[in-house]
C-alpha cells in the first residue's frame, strides 16, 4: 500500500474524476485497503457461521471477478472501523496498557489469522491520514475533527502498538445492517454506474449520521 506523507496542499499527481477533492494516491490506497478489508469479511465467513451479514458477504463476494471487487472496494471510506470517534482510545498513549479486564468483555469480530495484518494495515492508514490529511481523514473515517487531532498525536510505534494489543476493536461498518453490504456487493457486481453509485452513497450518508451523532455526543457531555 502506498503511503507517501504530504501535505494538505501540497498533493501532486492526478487527482481521480470520482472523487476529485481526494489525492489520487490516496484514492488508490483507499481501494486497494477495502479490498483487503473485504477479504477478510470473506475469510471470517468461511471460518464461521450463525451471521447474516457475514453469510451475505460470503456469497456474493465469491462470485465477484476483479473487477468487481475493485468496484466494490471503491467507496470513498473504509470499510472497517477500529473505533475511530471513540476519543477516549485513543486520548493516552498507554490506552494499550489499560488492563485486560477492559479488554475481557469485547470478543474479537475477526478470528482468522489474516486478521492481525489487516488490523494493522487499517490502523497506520487512519493515523497517516491523520497525520497528513486531516480533511480526509473526517470523510474517509468518519470521525470528527477533534479525534483526528488525537489519532495524530501518537507516534507510528504507539498506532501499531494498539492495533496489537487491542485486535477487538476492529469490526465491518453497519454490522447491523446486512442489506447495506448486499446492495453494494451487488451493484459491484452488476456493474450498473448508478446502482453502484447510490449504494456508495448510502454509505456515506450512514457514515456522516454516525459523526454527527458522535460529535452531538461530545458536546453534551460534560468537560
Amino acid at each position: 500500500m502506498l503511503l507517501q506523507c504530504e501535505t494538505d496542499c501540497g498533493a501532486g499527481g492526478g487527482i481521480d474524476p470520482a472523487a476529485a477533492w481526494l489525492r489520487s494516491e490516496t484514492l488508490e490506497s483507499l481501494i486497494d485497503l477495502n479490498e483487503v478489508c473485504l477479504e477478510l469479511l470473506a475469510a471470517q465467513a468461511r471460518a464461521s457461521c450463525g451471521s447474516s451479514l457475514l453469510a451475505q458477504i460470503a456469497a456474493l463476494w465469491s462470485v465477484l471477478d476483479g473487477g468487481g471487487r475493485r468496484r466494490a472496494a471503491g467507496c470513498l471510506y473504509v470499510l472497517l472501523d477500529a473505533g475511530f470517534a471513540q476519543a477516549p482510545r485513543w486520548r493516552a498513549p498507554a490506552a494499550a496498557q489499560v488492563g485486560e479486564a477492559a479488554r475481557a468483555g469485547y470478543a474479537p469480530f475477526f478470528t482468522v489469522a489474516a486478521a492481525a495484518k489487516v488490523t494493522q494495515a487499517v490502523f497506520t492508514f487512519a493515523w497517516h491520514l491523520a497525520r497528513c490529511q486531516g480533511t480526509a481523514a473526517r470523510l474517509l473515517l468518519g470521525i470528527p475533527a477533534p479525534c483526528v487531532e488525537l489519532i495524530a498525536q501518537r507516534t507510528l510505534r504507539q498506532v501499531c502498538d494498539l492495533a496489537e494489543a487491542h485486535p477487538e476493536w476492529l469490526k465491518p461498518r453497519w454490522q447491523g445492517q446486512p442489506e447495506v453490504w448486499r446492495d453494494l456487493l451487488r451493484a459491484a457486481a452488476d456493474g450498473e454506474p448508478r446502482a453502484l453509485q447510490r449504494a456508495r452513497l448510502r454509505g456515506q450518508t450512514l457514515l456522516a449520521a454516525e459523526a454527527r451523532r458522535t460529535a452531538s455526543d461530545g458536546q453534551r457531555r460534560p468537560a
